[in-house]
């Protein structure tokens, strides 16, 4: 794997960290949700009208996806309203390859490999170092267990997309569609919560705009990456966006206890790169 190719990885994770960062640092998180998936659906458009169509086979998958999306930012909404971005990222992403790998063992018969088992036991050490002391302290519960769905939630839609993916037979038909359809969930939000739209501060709006069309560019950076690399590889290197988040949440946001927050993350971060080095 190239440097460059490296690079381009890595500015995707800090990308998806940041648009996570950007929906913590909101005041009204579900409108810059919104926002987000009005990002998606922009380059969505660009790329369903310059890629052939993807199968009709995809068309379920594509649906399903969405709606699993809805979960994705409810509660993902509800994790950020008083949860930290160094205590719900490293949940959010460092649970989710765990799930997806139990789930091939428990469901699709894949024997895990040892590094992959290695991996699971790190990123569960990394979780519980996050949430020590939760249920003695003033530590927000919900936002724990709601970072935990999130966790299941990105299993699911995972799982969804890497078998409709697969079906349509075109990975950026079936990208574009996919983000495309996210205008039903920016729609949903706008008309029902129109006068907070309107109340928002032209600049919160442009950066949740912003943060939806980072988002995308971060996916669709990796999507490329995998064309050309590993796919174990780049999955791997892809979850140092738990690092990413942890300093942000530490520096930009002053959340602590820093040392422990970092630490975890590192953790959690070794554990998912183990799981994707296995695959």
């Amino acid at each position: 794997m190239s440097l460059s190719l490296i690079f381009i990885v890595l500015i995707a994770a800090f990308l998806h960290a940041f648009w996570n960062a950007l929906v913590k640092g909101s005041g009204d998180k579900t409108i810059v949700l919104g926002l987000i998936a009005l990002g998606h659906m922009v380059p969505g458009i660009a790329i369903a009208a310059l890629a052939p169509l993807p199968g009709w086979d995809a068309a379920p998958y594509i649906i399903a996806s969405t709606l699993i999306h809805w979960g994705y930012y409810y509660f993902l909404n509800l994790a950020y309203r008083k949860g930290d971005l160094s205590l719900v990222y490293p949940i959010t992403r460092g649970l989710a390859p765990v799930l997806v790998a139990l789930g091939a063992q428990l469901w699709i018969g894949e024997a895990l490999p040892a590094l992959a088992w290695l991996g699971i036991f790190s990123v569960s050490a990394g979780v519980m170092i996050l949430s020590q002391g939760i249920f003695k302290t003033g530590l927000p519960k919900i936002s724990v267990a709601a970072a935990v769905i999130v966790a299941a939630i990105v299993a699911a839609y995972s799982l969804v997309d890497g078998v409709g993916v697969r079906l349509s037979k075109n990975v950026m038909g079936y990208i574009g569609w996919l983000f495309t359809a996210e205008a039903c969930v920016a729609l949903y939000i706008f008309t029902t919560r129109w006068a907070r739209v309107r109340a928002m501060p032209i600049k919160t709006c442009t950066l949740g705009f912003i943060g939806g069309v980072l988002s995308a560019t971060a996916y669709a950076l990796v999507l490329y990456v995998k064309t050309e690399a590993p796919l174990g590889t780049v999955s791997a290197l892809r979850e140092t966006s738990v690092i990413f988040a942890a300093l942000i949440g530490v520096i930009w946001f002053g959340e602590g206890p820093k040392i422990r927050r970092l630490v975890a993350a590192g953790i959690v971060a070794t554990g998912t790169i183990l799981i994707g080095m296995a695959s």
